[in-house]
């Protein structure tokens, strides 16, 4: 891996570079969350909740290595219940450059599609471990080009499942204007706020636990008229609500 700053080698998408010499060994994962879409004083409002078990699996690709994370999990729309999957491959080079080549994660419940590593190399967790202090960083948006602005902070003395653990807290905020994901009839205008919870094996430096809330805030513009949504009338202007959740926990071994 590339020596990098701590915040950038927190925040990417893929595994660090240390996979490459390490041992190919499976992960398990189970992964639950929600996503609750609100509009107005409440009189439109849906919530999705999801519940599952993913793979987390690194394979010699070329010079490099493929990772792929493969999600089964249900699906529950207001009580309405599906089985659905989803995947996620990217490839590292040696270099340690990644490229994310399938994205087939309709509900981001991956560990690969999330905004901290899977892995981190050694250097990277001993810079965690030893950060005092907020440090500040830029963090791209999860539905728009602009930026997030927050900060990092360690947390220290912990265990998960037994494991002494490092962990690293988190937030961010920013402007938000776009199309709301998976309702492009409409366009938001107002901020979008990311916070959480990260850690990782002290002895492995694999990422144990993740907890993650994005709030999406603000209200419809760009509409001369009213449209529909759900059989329901939104209308300009009105205010939008949409809190997204996932967490994502490391499996025991048999």
């Amino acid at each position: 891996m590339k020596p990098v700053s701590l915040a950038a080698a927190l925040l990417v998408l893929v595994l660090a570079g240390e996979l490459t010499t390490a041992a190919y060994a499976d992960e398990t994962y189970t992964v639950s969350g929600s996503d609750d879409f609100s509009i107005g004083s409440g009189e439109i409002r849906s919530e999705i909740s999801y519940r599952g078990r993913q793979t987390l699996q690194a394979r010699p690709h070329g010079d490099g290595t493929r990772l792929r994370a493969y999600v089964t999990y249900t699906r529950d729309d207001a009580g309405a219940r599906s089985i659905a999957t989803g995947e996620y491959v990217t490839d590292l080079s040696p270099a340690g450059e990644t490229l994310a080549t399938a994205d087939h994660d309709p509900d981001n419940l991956t560990v690969l599609d999330q905004p901290f590593a899977a892995q981190l190399d050694r250097q990277t967790l001993h810079d965690l471990g030893g950060l005092h202090g907020a440090l500040p960083f830029d963090f791209p948006s999860p539905f728009t080009r602009s930026s997030l602005h927050g900060y990092l902070q360690h947390i220290a003395g912990t265990k998960v499942a037994g494991r002494r653990a490092v962990g690293v807290r988190f937030e961010a905020a920013g402007p938000m204007h776009g199309s709301i994901p998976d309702r492009p009839g409409l366009t938001l205008a107002g901020t979008i706020a990311m916070h959480g919870t990260a850690f990782y094996d002290s002895a492995t430096a694999i990422l144990l636990a993740l907890d993650m809330t994005v709030t999406v805030s603000g209200n419809v513009s760009n509409r001369s008229r009213p449209v529909h949504q759900r059989n329901a009338l939104v209308n300009r202007k009105d205010p939008v609500r949409i809190v997204y959740s996932r967490t994502i926990r490391r499996a025991g071994h048999p």
